[in-house]
């Protein structure tokens, strides 16, 4: 049965105050050039290097403002003045199912969507709800590598490799890392950090090698409205046909796309009744309810934010062709093309220091490091900012690399 409940017919929550004019309808509909002062505030990007010289390009989240249409729904749902406990309402499950079906062409039922605080949290609820060992590929989103032992489950990993110029599934050493005690695997679709937007094929192969292991998947794709190659479209793992969809969790949020972390809101897609039972018991007494703004601001992204999100691709591919010219020319430095998301995945063993992250953020520029990832040597850039942000990151980034290699 669907647990859509009638909402009722005139909800003030949901109507614009007439005494409450939006700050919402002054904004220009695509902005992302605008330099946004995050500097004297409560980003936790920003004040990681609080009164230093230092642009942050570490942690997954854009400067860019939300959408205008994100901002009206939120100032209408402050408006309202009551911020009690809050659950999903029809208009919400609607909207992402109808986003599901436009963008995808999956047919997701209201029942199978279970809402979380956060994706983090439906990684660590995955290890608990599917018992037996976990298996995972690195390099990979670091919450990956430290969920498993916190839910007191032993972790395995396979390296992904690079042929070519891109990163694959090493499937041999994949096997070698399934245990007669696995039963989890955790995938990162679009990837975190290498960019990658994995095919059909290679997800068949993933669905194939789970199957046959005895695996579930717990499938994050926060990242799928990211996908930047203008000729790609995200296949949700669980669309592999009934046998798969029966064995995945898959993982959705608003966060990324629309730039809404810190609101939280995410959910899980679980087909199977089982599944999803355990998935739920597994949150019971230690998982909140997702908050009353979260919400509305969920709502808004998948109904009514389409247009903003095509302008951000565009937006973003002109920022990660910027960066990969760059790269190309800089001492030291490596990159493959970033297929999805906003993070470029940059190999900097060949400036042979000894920390990249920490010689980056001595020139100004705050990157993540690969050790955090799995992979010492790397580190992780977000393009995910202004233009005028970014040249000056990259600037700084070229001083650094040419005086290190003449030196």
């Amino acid at each position: 049965m669907s647990m859509i409940q009638q909402a009722p017919p005139d909800d003030p929550a949901r109507r614009p105050p007439l005494s409450v004019r939006s700050h919402a309808a002054d904004l220009p509909a695509h902005d992302f050039e605008r330099v946004i002062d995050r500097s004297r505030g409560d980003s936790l990007k920003w004040n990681r290097y609080a009164g230093r010289d230092v642009l942050p390009l570490w942690v997954a989240d854009m400067d860019f403002a939300a959408p205008p249409a994100i901002i009206a729904a939120l100032e209408r749902r402050v408006a309202h003045g009551c911020f009690g406990y809050a659950e999903p309402m029809p208009e919400l499950c609607e909207a992402v199912i109808g986003h599901l079906q436009r963008e995808y062409g999956w047919q997701v039922e209201a029942d199978w969507l279970l809402w979380l605080p956060g994706l983090v949290s439906g990684l660590n609820v995955a290890c608990r709800a599917v018992d037996g060992d976990v298996v995972t590929a690195t390099p990979v989103y670091p919450p990956f590598l430290g969920a498993p032992r916190l839910s007191g489950r032993r972790l395995t990993t396979a390296p992904l490799c690079q042929v070519g110029e891109r990163w694959v599934f090493d499937f041999a050493a994949l096997q070698d890392a399934v245990l007669p005690g696995s039963g989890l695997l955790l995938l990162c679709h679009p990837h975190n950090p290498v960019g990658r937007a994995w095919e059909r094929a290679e997800l068949e192969r993933i669905a194939a090698f789970s199957l046959c292991n005895g695996l579930v998947v717990c499938s994050d794709e926060i990242h799928c409205g990211l996908v930047l190659d203008e000729h790609r479209r995200h296949l949700p793992l669980a669309m592999l046909g009934e046998e798969v969809a029966r064995r995945t969790i898959t993982l959705m949020a608003p966060s990324k796309t629309w730039n809404i972390p810190g609101l939280g809101c995410a959910f899980a897609v679980i087909a199977d009744a089982g599944l999803r039972r355990r998935f739920s018991a597994a949150m019971r007494g230690i998982v909140p309810h997702v908050n009353a703004l979260g919400l509305a601001a969920c709502e808004a992204a998948y109904r009514d934010c389409d247009d903003w999100q095509h302008a951000l691709l565009a937006t973003l591919r002109r920022n990660r062709d910027t960066v990969e010219a760059a790269v190309r020319l800089l001492p030291g430095l490596a990159m493959n093309h970033v297929e999805a998301t906003y993070l470029a995945w940059i190999d900097a063993r060949g400036l042979a220091v000894a920390d990249p992250a920490a010689f980056f953020e001595e020139a100004g520029v705050g990157l993540s490091s690969g050790a955090e990832f799995g992979l010492p040597g790397w580190v992780r850039l977000n393009f995910g900012c202004p233009r005028q942000t970014l040249a000056t990151a990259l600037d700084r980034m070229a001083a650094a690399c040419t005086a290190a290699a003449r030196s």
